[in-house]
């Protein structure tokens, strides 16, 4: 089997399965582990697949799939990266602060780094999120009513619009599924996007948090433009000219290096 039809195969695994295994894919091809962990290697840097021990995981989206892995999933994609991104938005925070937090995989590591700031008042439409800020008992939780979204374990809809109407934060937390030097920061759900929206208008620092597999793509529908945003926090393995140029529409950039 010739190497691109091996990687359509290893590809279609991973859209059906959401996951593979080195020892799978040596009995299914007939390669040797080294030739198999060079395609997961090649599919990781094409973005489709983060290796990890003995395999592989679907890490998103791809141009022929709309699988969204559930949020309890994508907490460990880029889990390093994520919690360095966590740790150095959770230090934005000082204590006694009202503080508005998103839904998402990189948004719950920011909530799982506030353990060092007391009394905090925070506000979020995720049961996961609350869950973990809920570890502080100084904390203050108000978790916003509505539709359950089960793949991101979100609460959307017009109640909780309606119920940020009544918040006036000092920081608002946001992830997002998509930068694009030419939409914003996008969402690939409508529902979750008016939900970002409202967020946005109940906070005094908007403060968007971005591994960096989400530069340069764009998701159903635009939520907050550069010009609303006033920081990016992501590591230092995101794309640095789109950084730049991220800069000069009046974003702060934060730059998070990811320890090996």
């Amino acid at each position: 089997m010739i190497l691109a039809e091996r990687r359509r195969v290893i590809r279609d695994l991973l859209k059906k399965n959401k996951s593979v295994k080195v020892s799978g894919l040596v009995e299914l091809l007939h390669v040797s582990e080294e030739t198999i962990r060079r395609d997961l290697a090649q599919l990781e840097k094409e973005g489709i697949a983060e290796k990890n021990y003995g395999g592989a995981i679907l890490i998103e989206e791809t141009p022929n799939s709309q699988i969204i892995l559930p949020v309890d999933e994508r907490k460990f994609q880029y889990a390093a990266e994520k919690n360095v991104i966590g740790e150095t938005a959770a230090q934005l925070v000082n204590k006694g602060q009202i503080v508005i937090i998103d839904a998402g995989s990189t948004t719950w590591h920011v909530a799982k780094n506030f353990a060092d700031q007391a009394n905090l008042t925070l506000i979020s439409n995720a049961i996961d999120v609350a869950e973990e800020c809920s570890k502080d008992e100084t904390a203050s939780i108000y978790l916003l009513g509505g539709k359950l979204r089960r793949n991101s374990m979100s609460l959307v809809g017009p109640q909780a619009e309606v119920e940020l109407q009544n918040y006036n934060a000092d920081f608002v937390f946001l992830g997002t599924s998509g930068i694009s030097l030419r939409h914003g920061f996008t969402s690939s759900d409508l529902y979750e996007a008016e939900i970002k929206r409202a967020m946005v208008s109940a906070g005094k620092k908007i403060v968007v948090v971005a591994d960096h597999s989400k530069f340069e793509k764009a998701g159903l529908t635009s939520f907050c433009s550069f010009e609303q945003t006033d920081i990016l926090i992501t590591s230092d393995r995101a794309d640095q000219d789109v950084l730049s140029e991220i800069k000069k529409r009046g974003v702060e950039v934060i730059i998070a290096p990811v320890k090996e």
